[in-house]
């Protein structure tokens, strides 16, 4: 078995968790989706169970990504990444990195009126989250704040603090998201906008 293939193999398990948590998908519901037990499923994400064909087949499925790009196999003699735009419930949602358990990066584009009018549903899970609104408004719950960023402002936090974000008005927005694993940090820190300011209200 050559270094490379080893090297995709062990890092299958992280990156299925990853793709999972990043989801909001428990161990039960994938397991009810794809067919697994739930303690397969586990000694997978653990490095417990070899990956196999017949296991990923399914898996491939309910994530809506060929299994090369599930497993992050590379791509030989080609450094370029190509991303594979996936649609999930109306977001679309554009692969930059592929670098199973490092940093994840991705565009995301949600249309105009995706969140309007459902209410929040906050989530945590673990790992650091920085993101970067490319275009738009984009509302942020995080923990007991509810803040507006505009094109050009970022903001990072720790995932296992309850979070949620859409749009902040009925236009869509464009921004960059990075999922680091828990306690890296990033050099840019964002400082949340003084209480009354135009960007820390809550969206009327």
């Amino acid at each position: 078995m050559s270094d490379e293939f080893h090297e995709v193999l062990t890092a299958v398990g992280p990156r299925l968790r990853a793709l999972r948590r990043r989801s909001g998908t428990t161990l039960t519901a994938l397991s009810e989706t794809t067919g697994i037990p739930v303690s397969t499923l586990s000694r997978l994400e653990t490095g417990h169970r070899k990956p196999s064909l017949e296991l990923l087949l399914p898996l491939a499925r309910a994530h809506r990504m060929p299994i090369d790009e599930l497993v992050g196999a590379p791509e030989q003699s080609d450094p370029r990444v190509r991303p594979r735009p996936v649609t999930r419930d109306g977001m679309t949602v554009l692969p930059l990195t592929r670098r199973p358990g490092g940093l994840q990066v991705w565009k995301q584009v949600m249309p105009a009126g995706f969140t309007t009018g459902h209410a929040p549903e906050p989530r945590s899970h673990e790992g650091y989250h920085w993101l970067y609104v490319l275009s738009g408004r984009l509302r942020l719950v995080l923990g007991d704040r509810d803040l507006v960023l505009s094109a050009g402002e970022a903001a990072e936090f720790d995932t296992h603090l309850p979070h949620w974000f859409g749009n902040a008005d009925a236009g869509p927005v464009e921004m960059l998201s990075i999922l680091g694993p828990q306690g890296e940090r990033f050099h840019l820190r964002a400082r949340y906008p003084a209480e009354g300011s135009p960007t820390g209200d809550s969206p009327g």
